[in-house]
Formats: C-alpha cells, structure tokens, sequence
C-alpha cells in the first residue's frame, strides 16, 4: 500500500473503528476479491463492533492499494459518506497497465469479456449477496471444463438475473475456467419460431466476421449444428449464459457439449437434458437487512437512519427485490413520502392479473402501480402505449419513433424517465438502444388498459403505414426486423382483418418475410390467424399456406428464388398464380424472363392431405390398425387423434407435463401409448381418451414406445434416455422386465412380427436384439453415429420403403433393387417421422413445420398413374409441340404439348425413340438392340430390325426420313434405310458410342468412351477422320453453325475446340474441376459453353480460347447446391445472349454478364437433356420423378 494510503488510513483508524459496522462492508470486499472469506470470520470472531472494526482495519494495513480502494467504495455503498470523505484524500492512482480498474475493483479484462459477451452491467443501485455469487461460482468451478449446466432458479422478481452476472464478474473464475469468454442470451418464454429467432441472433454474434456462414440458419436443428461447431472452433472454454428460461425443449436447442449457465423459475428444466447438472437455489425476497440496505442506496441514507416507514415497506412487500428497487426508484425522486408509499402498499387493492401464476402479484402489481402513478402526466399515456408489446421483445427505438412520430433523442428521453423508474429495461450492447417490459409488467400492462388495446394497436398499425411502405423496408434499418416479426400480430390484435388479409395474402410480403426470416415464422402466422383469415376466404388461404408448405424447401435457402416464377406453377385458379401472373406481365415489359408451365395442369399434387393438429411442431404420428385414424404427438404436450381420410379432429388430450415425444396404437385399437419428457409412460382409450394407466419408473425423459403385435396378450415396450428398455403389461402398476444393456439414450424400439424380440437403438451408436421372455441380450450390431437417416419404415404389402433424411428430405426406395422411386417434397422443416398405413396404399409424414402430409403410394410411385423415362424426343412444328415418350408402364405415347391430348400406339420395352421429320414415323429401340418403325397414320409398325447386339441407346432420322441411325452398347452405329431395307454398321470404336451428330454431305459425328471422336461418310460407311481427343471418354460434342468446328468434354476435367481439317485440337479449355458433360456453340459460332459435375458453366470465345464468363453456384453452407447437381445440358438462344441449362432445375444465364436470369426449379432432380425450339420460347424436359415439363416464356 502507498505511504499516503497507508498514512490516510492510520490518522482516521480512531473515527473509523467507532462508527463502522463491518459485516456489509466485509461484503463488499470478498466481492472485490480482496478480503478472504477466512479474514472474514477472523474479524466476525471479535467479541464486540469496535474490536471487529479494528481488526479489519488491521488486516487491511497490510494489504495492496485494491483493498484500499475496495474499503473505501464500501464506505460509500453502506451510506458511511463522512467516513469516506476522510479516506478520499489517499486514494491511490492505480496504472491502468496494472490491469485493474480504478473503480469497484474489477479488472479491464473482466469488463472486456462481459462487455463483449451482453453481460449486464450491475444496476445502479447494487448490494452483493456474497453466499449466493459465492455458492453460483463453486458450482461454475465444479463444471472443471467439461460441459454442463449450473442452473440459478428462484421466483420472478428474486434477483436471478443480477447474481448470475455478478458471478462471472470475476477475473480468476473466467481466466481459469472460461478463457473463450461468456455470451448472454435472453431467452424467456418462446415458441420455435421465437427461440430460432434467439439462435439467428446468437450465431451472428458468435460469427461476426461471417467466416463460417453468411447465411442464417432455417430451423432450430440446423442453428444447434451451427451453434455447436461455432462454440468448438471458434469460442472453446467459454460459458453460455442462459437467462429465463422457462421450457425444456427450449435447452435441446443448446445441449451440444457446452458449458451453461442458465437462470429459471422451474428447479425441473434441466431434466431433459444431459450431463452434469447442479443447482442453486435463490429465496424468494431478500431479508429485512438487504431489502434495507437496497432503499438506504437509492435514498442516499444509513440504515440506521432509515425512518420506521422502511421497515414497514419491506415487510409488505415480502422483501421481493423486484418491488423493492421500484419504490426505492420513487423515494429517489421524492424521499419525504414514504408514508404515502406504505399507505398505497397497505390500502390500494388490485386485481390479480393471473390467479394461476406462480408471481407474488399482490406486492408487484401494488409497486407497480404506484410506479405508474407516479409518473408524469404528460409521459403517462406513453407508458399505456407499451402494453401492445409481447414479453421477451426488445423493440429498437425506431419503432417507438414511429410510433409516437418523434426524433429518436425525445423518445429516448422519454424511456429513460421510465428507466429510471424501473419500469423498463434497456439494452445497450446492440448497435442502437432496445427497450424491453418484465413480463409482469406487460402482464400488469395488458390488464389496466384491456380496453384500450385494440385501439393501441391499430395506432401502431396506423403510424407504420405513414411512416413506411412495405416495399421499402429495408434490413439496413434499425426497425425492420421487428415490422417484419410483429406487423401481423399487430393487425390481428386491432381487428383490422381486411390489413391482415391483405398482408397475408400477398405475394411481396412473403417475398420479403421469407428472404429475411425463412418461411417457418410465415407458416406460424398463418396457423396463429387461420381464424381471420379464412373468414376473408378460406380458399384463397388454403392456397397460400399450402403454396407455403410446399414450396418452403425452396424458399428458405440462398439464393432466394424467384417467388413470382414459383407463384406461376400453382394452379391457374389460385390465388398466388393470379398475382403472380400479374406481377410477371409487367415485369416482363422491363425484360424479365419468366417461364409458364403449360401442361402443369395433367400434374397433381402428391400430397393427398395436409393437416396441421398442433401448435408446435409434430413429433411422431401413426395409423391405427384398421387404417382409419392417426394419432400424433409434439412439444404442446397433447395427443392428438383424428380421421385418416379428412383430418376431422376425433380426440384431443392434454396427455402430459412436458413434451409428449411417441405414441403408438396398440393391435386391437383399443389403446393409445404416450411416453414423454416428464419421464412417464401412460396408456390412454382410443376412443373415449380416459387415462387408463400411468407409469413413472423411467429416470429420465421416455423417448419411444411400442405395442406388440398379438391382440391376445399386449405389452408395450419403451426406451428412455435412462439406457433402460422396460416392458410392461396393462393391467399392472410396475414394469414387468428392464433391459439392459446401453450406454446411452434409447431412442426407438420395435418388436418382431412374432413378439420374440425386441429391437432397439441408441445414441450409443449400436442396435440391440433382446429376448422378451428372459431380457437377455441376443445380438449387438455397431451401426455407427453418423447416419443421416432420421426414421424409415417398410411398406407391409411391397417392396417399398419410405425414408425421412436430414434436410426436410422424404424418399421412397424399392428394396428389392435398391433404386430411388420418388422423393416427396412439401416439408419445409425436419422430418421427425414416416410411417405407411396397414395395407401400404398411403404413407404418411410428420414434421417440425406442423404439419402431417399423407402421400398416396401408388400416386407417388407413379405420379398420377403417368411416369415417363426421361429418353424422350421433342419436335417443334410451328405452333406446335409433339413430344414422343414411353411411361413407367412401357406405353409408347405421343403427347400434344399445346392441348394436353395423348395418343398411346403401342407397348413395348423401349430404351430410346425418335420422331420422323415430317411426323409421319416414329422409331424407337430396345434392350434386346430391335428396332422398330410404326406409322402415325395408321398407328401400325411395318418395319423391324433386329441389327444391335445390346441396348439402343441413340436413334434417329436423317433429314429426308429415309435412313435411320441408331447406336448401342455393342460399339457400333447402325445405318439402315428402311425403305429398301439396306444397312452396313460403322465399326471402329472400341467402347460404348455415347452419342452421334448428323452433318451436312451424308456425313455423321460420333463419339466413344473410348476417347476418340470420328467422322463418317454414312453413304460408304466409311472413317474419314479419326480423332484421338482425350485419354478418358468423350461425354459430349457439338458442331458448330458455320459446320467448321466441333467441340469434345471429357471426364478428364477438359474440353477442346476442334476444326474437321486439323487432327489436333485448336484450343483445350482448362479450368474445370469436374467432369465435363456438356458443351453448346452460340448461333453465331463465336462462343462456346462447357458444364461440369460440380455445376460450373464456363464461356468460353472460341477464336481465342479465353474464359469469358463462370457462371458458377453460389455458395451455400448447407443444403441442395444453386444448381443441383451435374450440367447436362446447354443451350445458346439466336442472338447469343442468353444460355440454358439443365440438371437440378432449369436455368437461364445472361451470356453478356455470367448472371443467372431464372430459375425453374422441377418437382424431382437430374435433367437429363432440355429441348429447345428454334425460337427460344419453348423448353421441353422430363425430372427424374417421370413428370413432364413444357415450357413457355411469358410475353
């Protein structure tokens, strides 16, 4: 200690040691870190006050010019200002080098990672509870750097909040321990949408300089996935804090590996959860000494000379620290009425706002309001207008500004006397001041003004319309985000139903809504006000919301799609395609490409029904045995049962105290299972939904549940996050038999068809086999931790199985041959579980959008009876549009692309088919390597040859339709005039012939996995040029306009601009870092595009060889990529400007910018080939799902 200090210390111990009473000023200094708690029962030891006095005044003469500082700031909390006054004159100067701060003893680098990580400051008027931060920074100790949660859990109004950031205001604690830092999160009351919201804002946090993703996660599963690689790599040994929360489900989305510190009313919140948990517990109000001690603060006076009105206040309001700090607010502004406070506690009576809360409404609403009483006039009805704001929402000033129409200066004027007041919170850490309601004060708001409230709310709608337009919102402002969440609540709640229609209803706002926040927020407006809006017309709402669902795995990635482009492939009756045809016409004026689908209406959607029976999202759902009802569950904590075939609601149950997460019917439908995360089992009658039994042995959330098979003796089988599997019969209280044998949670089980076994698996990465009859274990098989499979179930009656995958995927796979059959899109969150009916004619899904979907088996397997093979030939005659086809049932077809009409002509094995020039012939080859020639006219085949040895890949008519050409598996290519019956084979390749190309002069371009390209004289049937272009297969070529050169992409990653009269190449184009599958000449021979398998298209000027253009994906952290796969197809419009593609989806590209122009996103994936017409109109293609596409630009 300086000899100033020290000196100052000794010449006023006399004074000191009289009048201090050492207890909260030993507080203090523990807080500081300055005094130990050792030292502390050394002074409390003493026998009398002035001996305790000396012996710390003792102590800290022998200590360092922080405990000076620490003693000295103590004197002025406890309201000993005399005595300070004394001590001020040897204050020593501190270095901020030191690493201390001058001011209350904590250290820059502790103000540093609080400050970063939206710790709270201390309130203005603050007294430590050193027990508690003491008992809250063991419990941190114990964690020792492994995850776990510490949670801090007491009644609203305790103090909770403060002591959690008090206990990290400690420099060893976070050195040690937390060296990444702490991050604060605000949790509160939410629902999905409200918690991926927090996550959204958390992940930003953690990633500001957008390192890992510029994109916001979708859903909650994919933030926790990105929340847990962000506190990984880059925040390792840091401590999340979590404050308020309120559910279970809500710490799933956290529960990756991290160390927690959380604040709740509910001591059970931690149950659903893994790993080392330890509490501590908060009373409810503080004791008489603190509660004075608080008042003695804001009025600026010892305890000792606080009147008796104080006491009298503390004991009428329990001592609640919340209530405390409101009237010590008051008495700050006005000290000489404190008999006026006592006499409002005493004799004002309120209304309880919530007779079921746990909240000690009668002392709060009584401080709160005298609060608002209190409140200037002429800012009172101000403090009305917040009571339309939700709990847990920070409102930026803006919206305020908006609100009242003032500059952002008066309306922070304004808050802050309420801030003052402690009738309002204000947050700091953002880049702009937020300002939030306790949600007791909203409660306490929203009671007093009930009858105001619709007109509140229509002012706040009122001023954003003169304010703002919704074209013009912009994510740059500082109030955009809060527009876009609460506009609709706004609206719902003034009853301006025909502004909520008119806003829900509208193209432009889910454009906007969706490209900021996904579509998930969207889908919950829509099921939150179904009520409104389907009284303005429930159609037109069943064509939105279902628009929503189904085009939701489109609309929630980057980059966005076109939502006008989507809008035009609904059915031309709905609503969205009307808007979106209107929209289109007049963007197509300034130049816009946009594309209608005119056979659109031969397509139906796959989904046979959608229902949406929960609030939240859907867990699990299954049939009942017979069929005919469904019954589903989800964190709502109710079962839900209704009919199968129209969604009519038959039972709704609220079934448990906690997420219900599987139900299952048993064999004779009798019986309904639930099992949940408040870790009880209970069986339920199906059809009455009384509670016929309830098992609580589990010790930790109950995960699956499942009946056997036999209706003569049922048992049900459950798996828990104990390890355990338990089996137990309906008549009994206890569980007939546990199983043992995991090391982790239990996740699904299932009997055999003969109810011998039991299957189960666990996070533990193995599937178990038991016996039922002796528990033992039978087989164990390690199936490893990293499956993206989620649920898959087998059809009954088929070869079929149904799989729900990661990212909102559903597939149908035939078992038998291990080929994909459909993927069935219209989830726009995870799928949680599928399940096909008993007679395997429907399959059903259940989701975290809300929804369950029933797809028709048969429908999806075949897509309305019709599913073409992609071989297709197009032929473009005027205004019309002829496309040859053959279907999944071997139907040859012709189909009118104009008018729909489909003319079948015959039966067959067909691997490829072409049109004769004239429509007068169709040909078309087999697997067997016939082919076959049918006459239009008479619908009749009257030519065959049986000339290949192996399949018939390619075929086709010469100009004047008097040869066919045709190629195969066998190498060779076959010229046959059908008309005299004349053939010969081209015979030179050495491997498969990919593909050939008619030229001019009776002569043909063809090409071999043999790496060669060759050109033929079809009249002599001989090689006038051979070509060795690559050392891997060609995959591709095309022939320029001016028939000069040629192009050859190959899957050695290059492609090569060839001339007929040189043998070696003219330019090789490298750059690629795939396989080159396709290449396309522009009309005027100038350019040259080439696409790859990891869906680059590069442009390329054929004279030079020079890239000019790389038309490349955009990035995208996760999910589907911007073109979806391999580019198998381009082509060049007649001026060159513009180039489409093909794969995933159709894409057009401005050849001049190497910009996308459009996209056309297809049902199913893997576009083999795109027909185009001579005038760039019309675009032919047919998706791996079998469904066709013509094509249309829109004029």
């Amino acid at each position: 200690m300086d000899a100033k200090a020290r000196n100052c210390l000794l010449q006023h111990r006399e004074a000191l040691e009289k009048d201090i009473k050492t207890s909260y000023i030993m507080d203090h200094m523990i807080s500081d870190g300055v005094l130990t708690l050792s030292e502390e029962e050394k002074v409390k030891n003493e026998p009398t006050q002035q001996h305790r006095a000396a012996m710390l005044i003792k102590m800290i003469l022998t200590k360092d010019n922080y405990s000076y500082i620490s003693f000295y700031n103590a004197l002025l909390h406890e309201g000993y200002k005399d005595l300070a006054v004394l001590l001020h004159g040897g204050l020593p100067v501190i270095s901020s080098s030191n690493g201390k701060d001058s001011v209350g003893g904590i250290t820059s680098y502790v103000r540093t990672v609080l400050c970063e990580g939206g710790v709270p400051q201390r309130p203005v008027v603050f007294v430590t509870r050193k027990k508690l931060v003491n008992a809250i920074q063991q419990k941190l100790f114990n964690l020792n750097g492994e995850p776990g949660w510490v949670s801090v859990y007491g009644m609203a109004g305790c103090g909770k909040t403060v002591l959690a950031a008090e206990a990290v205001r400690d420099h060893v604690l976070l050195e040690s321990c937390f060296p990444g830092g702490v991050h604060w999160v605000s949790v509160g009351k939410q629902d999905k949408s409200g918690l991926l919201m927090k996550l959204q804002n958390l992940c930003t946090r953690l990633d500001q300089d957008e390192s890992f993703s510029r994109r916001l996660p979708l859903n909650i599963e994919e933030a926790k996935d990105r929340l847990r690689i962000l506190m990984l790599r880059k925040h390792p040994r840091s401590l999340m804090i979590l404050d308020d929360v309120w559910d279970p489900w809500v710490l799933k989305a956290f529960d990756n590996q991290c160390q927690i510190l959380l604040t709740t009313r509910d001591k059970s919140v931690t149950d659903s959860v893994m790993g080392p948990k330890y509490v501590v517990s908060v009373e409810s109000g503080l004791g008489k000494e603190k509660g004075l001690e608080i008042l003695s603060l804001f009025v600026n006076m010892k305890k000792a000379d606080l009147p008796e009105e104080a006491h009298s206040i503390i004991k009428e309001c329990k001592g609640s620290p919340l209530v405390v700090s409101l009237i010590g607010a008051l008495l700050r502004d006005f000290p000489k009425r404190w008999e006026y406070y006592l006499r409002q506690l005493q004799n004002k009576q309120f209304k309880r706002i919530r007779k079921s809360s746990s909240y000690d409404y009668e002392a709060l609403d009584e401080a709160m309001s005298i609060s608002v009483d209190m409140l200037r006039e002429d800012i009172k009805s101000y403090y009305t207008d917040l009571s339309i704001f939700q709990k847990d929402v920070k409102v930026p000033t803006k919206v305020l500004c908006v609100l009242w129409d003032m500059e952002t200066e008066e309306v922070e004027d304004i808050l802050q006397e309420f801030v003052n007041k402690s009738l309002l919170f204000c947050d700091r850490n953002g880049k702009s001041f937020c300002y939030y309601l306790h949600d007791l004060q909203v409660d306490f708001l929203t009671e007093q003004n009930r009858s105001q409230l619709q007109d509140l709310h229509k002012k706040i709608i009122t001023q954003f319309q003169r304010h703002h337009q919704l074209h013009t919102l912009s994510p740059d402002q500082e109030d955009c985000m809060y527009w876009y969440n609460f506009l609709a609540y706004h609206m719902a709640n003034a009853n301006m139903h025909k502004e909520l229609c008119a806003l829900m209803f509208s193209l432009d706002w889910i454009k906007a809504k969706t490209e900021l926040v996904g579509p998930a927020h969207l889908i919950h407006e829509f099921v939150e006000y179904r009520d409104i809006l389907d009284e303005k017309d429930y159609a037109v709402c069943e064509n939105f919301q279902e628009f929503l669902s189904l085009n939701g795995h489109l609309l929630g990635r980057q980059p966005f799609p076109s939502i006008v482009q989507l809008g035009l492939c609904e059915p031309e009756t709905s609503e969205v395609y009307q808007q979106a045809k209107l929209q289109a016409k007049q963007e197509v004026d300034n130049g816009v490409l946009y594309l209608e689908w005119i056979n659109k209406k031969n397509i139906k959607n796959l989904s046979r029904l959608v229902v949406r029976p929960h609030t939240d999202a859907v867990y699990h759902a299954c049939f009942s045995e017979d069929g005919h009802r469904i019954a589903s569950c989800g964190p709502d904590k109710t079962l839900q049962v209704f009919k199968a075939e129209t969604g009519e609601k038959l039972l709704e149950i609220k079934a448990h105290e906690d997420e219900v997460l599987c139900c299952a019917f048993s064999t004779d439908d009798k019986f309904i299972a639930t099992c949940s995360a408040d870790k009880k089992v209970k069986i339920w009658n199906s059809v009455t939904g009384q509670l016929v039994q309830s098992y609580d042995e589990h010790s930790e959330q109950v995960n699956c549940c499942h009946f056997t098979h036999s209706r003569h003796h049922l048992l049900l089988a459950t798996g828990s996050s104990d390890c355990f599997l338990k089996l137990w019969e309906l008549d009994q209280k206890q569980c007939r038999n546990t199983m043992f044998g995991h090391t982790n949670s239990v996740n699904h089980c299932r009997f055999s068809p003969d109810d011998k076994f039991l299957a189960s698996c666990s996070d533990d990465g193995t599937l178990k086999l038991f016996d039922i009859n002796t528990s033992g274990l039978l087989a164990e098989i390690q199936i490893g931790l990293n499956s993206t499979i989620r649920y898959c179930d087998f059809s009954p009656h088929n070869h079929l199985a149904v799989v729900a995958l990661s990212q909102y995927c559903v597939e149908l796979w035939n078992v038998d041959s291990g080929l994909k059959v459909a993927d069935c899109r219209g989830h726009l969150s995870w799928v949680h579980c599928v399940m096909f009916s008993p007679d395997g004619s429907s399959f059903l899904t259940s989701s975290d959008d809300q929804t369950i979907r029933l797809w028709e088996t048969e429908k999806v397997c075949e897509n309305s009876a019709i599913m073409l093979k992609q071989e297709i030939d197009v032929v473009f005659q005027e205004n019309e549009v002829m496309v040859l086809a053959v279907d999944n049932i071997r139907r040859l077809q012709l189909i009118n692309g104009k008018t729909g009409q489909i003319d079948y002509l015959t039966e067959a094995q067909v691997s490829c088919c072409c049109l004769s020039p004239n429509l007068q012939y169709v040909a078309f080859g087999g697997h067997d390597g016939a082919i076959k020639i049918l006459e239009l006219l008479n619908n009749r085949i009257f030519q065959s040859r049986n000339g290949h040895k192996n399949t018939v890949r390619h075929i086709q008519f010469t100009a004047d339709g008097k040869t066919l050409i045709s190629s195969s598996d066998d190498s060779t290519i076959q010229v046959w005039n059908w008309q005299s019956e004349e053939y010969f084979f081209l015979q030179a390749h050495q491997e498969t012939v990919k593909d050939f190309r008619l030229l001019k002069n009776s002569k043909l371009l063809s090409w071999s996995f043999d790496g060669t390209v060759k050109v033929w004289n079809v009249t002599t049937g001989r090689v006038e040029k051979d070509f060795v272009c690559h050392q891997d297969a060609v995959l591709s070529c095309d022939v320029s306009p001016d028939a000069t050169k040629f192009s050859s992409t190959s899957a050695d990653n290059t492609a090569k601009i060839w001339s007929f009269e040189l043998l070696s190449p003219l330019h090789e184009l490298k750059g690629h870092k795939g396989c080159v599958r396709c290449s396309a000449f522009s009309v005027d021979s100038t350019l040259l595009a080439t696409g790859d398998d990891n869906r680059e298209i590069r442009i390329w000027d054929v004279s030079s060889g020079a890239l000019l253009h790389l038309c490349a994906p955009i990035s995208v952290e996760e999910g589907p990529a911007t073109h979806g796969g391999w580019v198998t197809d381009l082509c060049f419009s007649p001026d060159s400007k513009m180039l489409v593609s093909a794969e995933g989806y159709l894409k057009w590209w401005n050849v001049i910018t190497g910009e996308s122009s459009q996209t056309f996103y297809t049902n199913g994936t893997n576009l083999m080939k795109i027909h185009v017409s001579p005038d760039f109109k019309t675009f032919v293609t047919v998706d791996n799902l079998g469904i066709l596409y013509i094509l249309q630009t829109l004029e």
